[in-house]
């Protein structure tokens, strides 16, 4: 199965490997880079079966590919399923089996799909936006590997103390390498356990790319259309990452509160920050009980005018969020709705153009 990982820090490193045999690594490049020493999946003529998990990536495999692939998202955006325990289904199942190409947002996010490839068996190409470490390591050479592991050895036995300082000294170099690059320079997705990731408009033009190469591949044929179509998303990601900056400019931190983490790396591109406090935000996306205390932290938020805006995810709602948008409303804070999901008749740019005006006229 060959595989390619979205992995993210300053640079994106996406990562090829092969089961049957050994292939060579893939770093970022244009979609005319992709090599045609991969057999064609669909040299026949036929449209390129695409699956994956969520539709918001459905969409974009769409926009990239035309009329040349068919594309089915096993979580539709009115089925109302939890990815997180969803289990496929044996329709599911035979989809994933028949795909060329599958688009999983990895994580703990879609095990479920994660399951269904591992039953499926044979061989096709899979996009994992958020990869594992596993896969972030897979295109590691033997020495490389050895490398790695001699590292965490070097630390097996170390005293807390010894650990927090080696810790320390990391983070210590990262900031010096990260200084002065600028605010979108240093994502690192999945972080904190936000896997909530094509809300990272910068990534999603990263995986544009990374689609048009992969058909590419399956269908030559159509080649120039996939380019052509991915650079016309990556110019639409390109405009709304400049509003993104516009906003920076002027919002740069900006305090927020949210009801779930699901739209910050939006947010935090726009240079606003979170507020809530994490127990809060964490308890409502898992679905548990928010404590007493922390619920009332958070209420405090708005009575005390600590944050200017409340970003509210309507697709998870109950009586402890409505208390929390009902205090935000209470307070006159502005409240801003978004979704999890690609909301009907929208394509993703102009969700997430829709996402930003809301911003923009809540934070006027």
């Amino acid at each position: 199965m060959r595989r390619v990982a979205l992995a993210t820090g300053l640079t994106a490193l996406l990562a090829l490997t092969g089961c049957a045999d050994d292939s060579d690594s893939l770093r970022p490049a244009s979609p005319s880079a992709a090599t045609d020493a991969t057999p064609a999946a669909n040299s026949t003529g036929d449209r390129v079966q695409v699956v994956t998990s969520i539709d918001v990536y459905a969409d974009i495999a769409r926009t990239i590919g035309g009329d040349a692939v068919e594309v089915r998202s096993l979580l539709a955006s009115d089925s109302g399923a939890d990815p997180h325990s969803y289990e496929a289904t044996a329709r599911d199942q035979l989809a994933v089996r028949d795909a060329d190409l599958v688009i999983a947002n990895g994580g703990h996010y879609d095990e479920f799909l994660t399951r269904a490839l591992s039953a499926a068996g044979g061989d096709r190409a899979v996009i994992t936006v958020v990869p594992s470490e596993a896969d972030e390591h897979a295109d590691e050479t033997p020495e490389e590997h050895a490398e790695h592991t001699d590292e965490s050895d070097d630390h097996e036995g170390e005293t807390p103390e010894e650990h927090a300082e080696h810790a320390g000294e990391g983070a210590e170099h990262e900031g010096a390498e990260h200084e002065d690059e600028g605010h979108d320079e240093g994502h690192d997705h999945g972080r904190d356990g936000n896997e909530h990731v094509w809300y990272d408009l910068q990534l999603m033009g990263t995986l544009a790319g990374r689609i048009a190469e992969e058909l590419a591949q399956l269908h030559p044929a159509d080649r120039d259309g996939f380019t052509a179509r991915a650079t016309e998303f990556e110019n639409g990601i390109a405009e709304l990452r400049q509003r993104q900056e516009s906003m920076f400019s002027v919002h740069d931190g900006t305090p927020v509160a949210v009801t779930e983490p699901l739209p910050l790396f939006l947010l935090t591109d726009c240079g606003l920050v979170d507020r809530t406090p994490p127990a809060f935000s964490q308890a409502i996306e898992e679905g548990t009980d928010v404590p007493v205390r922390v619920l009332q932290d958070t209420l405090n938020l708005f009575s005390d005018g600590a944050v200017e805006l409340l970003v509210y995810n309507e697709q998870t709602t109950g009586p402890q969020t409505e208390r929390i948008r009902s205090a935000a409303e209470d307070a006159d804070i502005p409240v801003v709705a978004m979704s999890e999901t690609l909301p009907t008749g929208q394509d993703f740019l102009s969700w997430m153009r829709t996402n930003l005006d809301a911003l923009e006229g809540a934070l006027a």
